[in-house]
């Protein structure tokens, strides 16, 4: 049996530029569903789609692969199946099969934001560009550079955007989005003059460890924005690595825990980010939100509420 029906899922936003001459599909915002395709599909399918999503949803990655491989058996030509097989490979750190199966979302529907989307943060994690793969998508479509050239934008790789954008024809998006570049880059300069990592003032020259500091927090200050918790956790881990006495990360590794349900290991990376503060209140004021948010989320409302209490007003 057969029906026909509407496969829609939540989505992580994205800021738009909107140009009425932008000849691209709209890019639904943060609190926006996507509709992803409207075809044919069997009962069947469909059990194993939905399957497929709740066991990725509680992190029981290998199940949620073998319902989606099952799904690509009963249909090959499901748009969305490559997609989601590329975001749970991902997870579980499989970049290979993920960048294969990103590849052929893309290929599937170039058009696609979030199919692309997917690919450049596959691509990102294994320390590769677009380049190792525009043989293997049709990269002449105007479209997909104009989604390429925002995706690098939004995560702030003006360089990237830039580059794409110099292979486009001049047109109200081209002068749009290098009005956002020359913004975005203004802003960037002005933080690396004034910002400092400590949470004191200093006058110490810039080194090429608070560069790579900078880079780290520019990238996830960017990926908080858009609410990127998948990547957020990757990238939040990796800096805390090299960096362990930089609270911020902290704050952020333990956000992106919260967004993914992991309340104890938010727990215990949130309140080691207690030992490095200094006297940043407003970087302090965010931690023990996420601190009464987490005991919240492991049934502690005692632990949450004073969490809550220790938030000081107008910061």
């Amino acid at each position: 049996m057969k029906r026909t029906f509407l496969l829609a899922y939540s989505i992580v936003g994205i800021f738009m530029i909107s140009s009425p001459s932008i000849a691209q599909k709209p890019i639904d915002s943060e609190e926006e569903n996507a509709a992803v395709y409207l075809e044919e599909y069997s009962d069947d399918f469909q059990e194993k789609f939905f399957e497929g999503l709740k066991q990725k949803g509680i992190e029981n990655y290998d199940k949620a692969i073998n319902l989606f491989l099952d799904c690509k058996n009963i249909d090959p030509n499901a748009k969305a199946i490559d997609h989601e097989l590329a975001r749970v490979y991902c997870e579980t750190k499989q970049l290979d099969l993920a960048q294969q199966y990103a590849v052929n979302a893309v290929n599937s529907d170039p058009e696609n934001y979030w199919y692309l989307n997917n690919l450049v943060i596959i691509l990102n994690l294994k320390h590769n560009g677009i380049a190792t793969v525009a043989s293997q998508i049709p990269f002449e479509n105007l479209t997909l550079k104009q989604n390429l050239a925002l995706v690098f934008y939004q995560m702030q790789n003006y360089t990237s955007a830039t580059s794409i954008l110099n292979d486009l024809k001049t047109s109200a998006f081209t002068k749009n989005l290098y009005s956002k570049i020359k913004t975005g880059l203004k802003i960037q300069e002005e933080n690396s003059e004034t910002y400092s990592y400590s949470t004191s003032v200093t006058t110490a020259p810039r080194t090429a460890e608070n560069s790579s500091i900078e880079h780290y927090r520019n990238y996830i200050s960017n990926l908080i924005k858009n609410k990127n918790y998948i990547i957020l956790d990757a990238i939040s881990k990796e800096a805390l690595e090299n960096y362990p006495a930089q609270p911020y990360f902290y704050y952020a590794r333990g956000l992106a825990l919260n967004n993914k349900n992991k309340y104890k290991d938010a727990i215990a990376v949130l309140e080691e980010a207690l030992d490095y503060m200094l006297d940043d209140i407003s970087l302090s004021n965010k931690i023990n939100k996420e601190l009464s948010v987490a005991y919240n989320g492991v049934h502690n409302p005692a632990k949450a509420n004073m969490y809550l209490r220790k938030i000081k007003p107008g910061f």
